[in-house]
């Protein structure tokens, strides 16, 4: 499970990232010593900087950096798909989320086709454990039109790829508004557009399936435990 959260780091952090990331546009790889003599700093402060930032090690922040897809010889089955993402299961990326909701007054859930009928049914129950205003939205206009700066906007999307979320995230940040990406797939190229997200695992489906022909069953497992920690801060 990956949260990247850009608004975690503080103004050097953001720095060493903006210098390997514009190093990344030149350089075929970085190595760890490259990127501390990058950024005048030590190889321990590269590490820390790369796990605040939500990443396991160096290695994976450098696939990130440089939109590397984690691809296996043998894809695994749906099962196993899931099984993976239960035994890397991490409840503190669940606490992140869920204090993230019930810091704000109102919450938006927009999705695309099967991901809208996923966000129906989180409004659901969210409204099953708490007072807050929560509207599921199957496009950019509607969200925009309710959107204000007490609320947050959490997007689903299996991998991000069926349609870009890049303008009603710039318009929720602009009014102010917290925004979060709920992921299912790893997808570097959606990684890199935003500054908060939630991708719940590295593992793909198969290739051949078009958006809406992938399941969005690793949705409902990291959403229900959202929901049983959000009832406990009410």
């Amino acid at each position: 499970m990956l949260n990247i959260d850009f608004d975690a780091l503080n103004p050097l952090e953001q720095q060493i990232h903006t210098t390997l990331k514009e190093a990344s546009r030149t350089t075929e790889t970085i190595r760890i010593t490259d990127a501390a003599q990058m950024c005048s700093c030590s190889i321990s402060k590269i590490s820390k900087f790369v796990q605040k930032l939500g990443f396991a090690n160096y290695k994976k922040y450098l696939d990130y950096l440089y939109g590397r897809a984690q691809l296996e010889a043998n894809q695994p089955s749906e099962l196993e798909r899931i099984g993976r993402f239960l035994e890397a299961f991490d409840q503190n990326k669940v606490k992140e989320l869920a204090s993230l909701i019930h810091e704000n007054n109102k919450l938006v859930l927009l999705g695309y086709g099967p991901s809208y009928l996923c966000a129906q049914y989180f409004e659901y129950k969210f409204k099953t454990c708490t007072n807050k205003i929560c509207i599921a939205v199957p496009d950019d206009l509607t969200a925009s039109s309710i959107i204000d700066a007490n609320t947050l906007l959490l997007v689903f999307t299996v991998t991000g790829a069926f349609k870009s979320f890049e303008e009603i995230h710039r318009e929720t940040k602009m009014k102010g508004a917290d925004v979060a990406i709920i992921m299912e797939e790893y997808n570097p190229s959606t990684l890199k557009l935003y500054d908060r997200i939630f991708c719940l695992t590295d593992r793909c489906q198969p290739s051949t399936l078009k958006p809406f022909q992938k399941t969005r069953t690793v949705f409902f497992i990291f959403m229900e435990e959202v929901i049983r920690e959000l009832s406990r801060l009410q």
